[in-house]
């Protein structure tokens, strides 16, 4: 499976951005989709997850209420709708897939196949 994120630039605080991530390959009814990202230096940290087939998602605490995990299987796609943008939210942003047992899983060794990375900028 290969992953490719988009949707990524540069905004004012406040505003919204939707990131997309896009596969190509087999995706299994167990997978799930998740969001990372990493602040400059900074360690990556999970933001949020969904699983492929299924409505179950989950969400960090500081994106809780503002971010919006979705995905459209029959374009293979998952989705992360970021609004009311804070200038912390600045990092490269990655999707991750891959088999997972519940509950959705938030560490990086979960997850077997990654994207490139977009980069998300929030001025203040």
């Amino acid at each position: 499976v290969q992953l490719q994120a988009s949707g990524g630039g540069l905004v004012q605080a406040g505003g919204s951005l939707l990131l997309s991530c896009t596969a190509s390959g087999r995706i299994g009814s167990s997978y799930s989709l998740a969001w990372f990202r990493q602040g400059l230096g900074k360690e990556r940290e999970f933001v949020a997850a969904i699983r492929w087939s299924g409505a179950t998602t989950y969400y960090a605490d500081s994106v809780k209420g503002r971010f919006s995990v979705s995905r459209a299987n029959i374009l293979n796609t998952g989705y992360l709708q970021m609004n009311s943008l804070e200038p912390e939210d600045t990092a490269v942003y990655y999707c991750a897939t891959g088999p997972t047992l519940p509950p959705l899983p938030r560490r990086e060794s979960d997850y077997v196949y990654w994207g490139q990375g977009t980069l998300v900028t929030v001025s203040s």
